[in-house]
């Protein structure tokens, strides 16, 4: 059986650039195999059908659509299998890492393996072909590359007092986060997705102090990649208290050493402020870090999401090369007043969601703030 919806989407500001946009079509169910097409013009549109309840999800990249404008679609769902499934994006796993492939190259790796003192992406590699983050230490011959730091591990998650366990540093004494298992694998034609398992222990890895859900979703865009990551730590057998300290990041970059701010670099964030003088402790809802790569301008953003712990985060944000969000150093980033320490009881979970846009330019060119806002308010989709 063959069926059709006509879908609009709508946003008041636009999207002159590409965002992810999704429905939720909860009498398709059934239907497992989907195309669509733009209504102006007839264009084919790659759209992902995803089993929700009783329901489906269906997502695509939304372009082009003019402020105040309405772009319309056409979706045509059946129940008959897709003959030839286009997985464009593609996950491939090892016993030690996650491979992330767009159109058959590879945009980045995820490093869970036994031997890691915590799981990390590495590279991310940019729309140029040129990672954008800094090779050290997992590659140790890059010319020029500082070697400072050597927990700045690419794009990972760690906090520095977690029942005064060190999960920020590396080495003996320090905490570690052990991966379980995946829950989910599920590579697409729009997006794949991960979701990972993991415990936040103690030093001697015995007991977990936290488990980790990581939920990991991967869009590529006509130009520039997306991660959402949202994280769920949960307090396992006792009360875990976070300490106000800004050795931490639950999501921290590092980036290529190129970007860096005294070699030509620059931060910014949603306020408009340039660079650590201005970024360093301060609440923002994202913070972009942009830079030459082999001549080419390029930038990461990270965006907050409003329903993030303690939305907007503060940032612990540095000129030579790091970005974490932090929102628990209250103290140490308002220089005094009250502790933002947060004890998590037992059983209950603190929880934050984050997107990573990669992208070309600055952030004026890479439309950072338009990815900003479309994260945190989604166009208006609905079926017609």
């Amino acid at each position: 059986m063959e069926y059709r919806k006509k879908i609009a989407v709508a946003d008041a500001d636009g999207i002159r650039g590409a965002a992810p946009v999704s429905i939720l079509l909860p009498d398709a169910g059934s239907a497992r195999s989907v195309r669509m097409v733009e209504s102006s013009g007839g264009r084919d549109v790659p759209c992902q059908l995803e089993a929700i309840g009783q329901g489906a999800l269906l997502t695509w990249v939304a372009e082009g659509i003019e402020a105040d404008a309405t772009g319309r679609y056409e979706a045509v769902l059946s129940d008959a299998p897709a003959s030839s499934p286009e997985e464009t994006v593609r996950l491939r796993t090892t016993d030690e890492r996650l491979d992330v492939h767009f159109d058959g190259d590879l945009f980045t790796s995820y490093y869970f393996g036994a031997q890691r003192h915590r799981p990390y992406f590495h590279p991310l590699i940019g729309p140029y072909g040129d990672p954008v983050t800094r090779g050290f230490p997992m590659i140790d011959d890059v010319p020029g590359e500082s070697r400072d730091h050597v927990w700045h591990r690419g794009l990972y998650s760690a906090y520095g007092d977690v029942n005064g366990v060190d999960n920020w540093t590396e080495g003996e004494g320090r905490g570690h986060t052990v991966h379980r298992r995946f829950e989910t694998l599920m590579s697409g034609p729009v997006y794949a997705r991960a979701v990972a398992l993991a415990d936040w222990t103690t030093p001697d890895r015995r007991r977990a102090l936290l488990g980790e859900r990581r939920e990991m979703t991967f869009y590529r865009l006509p130009v520039g990649r997306l991660i959402d990551i949202d994280l769920s730590l949960t307090a396992r057998d006792e009360d875990v208290l976070f300490g106000d300290t800004k050795e931490g990041g639950l999501i921290s970059l590092r980036v290529a050493g190129s970007m860096e701010v005294a070699r030509g670099g620059r931060m910014e964030n949603s306020l408009g402020g340039v660079d650590e003088g201005d970024l360093w402790g301060k609440r923002a809802a994202w913070c972009d870090y942009s830079g030459p790569v082999n001549g080419r301008t390029v930038g990461v953003a990270i965006f907050d999401h409003p329903l993030s712990f303690r939305h907007p985060t503060y940032w612990h944000a540095r000129d030579y090369g790091l970005i974490t969000t932090n929102p628990i150093a209250v103290s140490t980033f308002e220089g005094g007043g009250p502790s933002g320490e947060h004890l998590l009881p037992a059983g209950e979970s603190l929880q934050v969601r984050y997107r990573v846009y990669v992208h070309a330019g600055d952030a004026s060119e890479g439309r950072v703030a338009e990815q900003g806002r479309l994260y945190a308010r989604p166009p208006r989709v609905v079926v017609e």
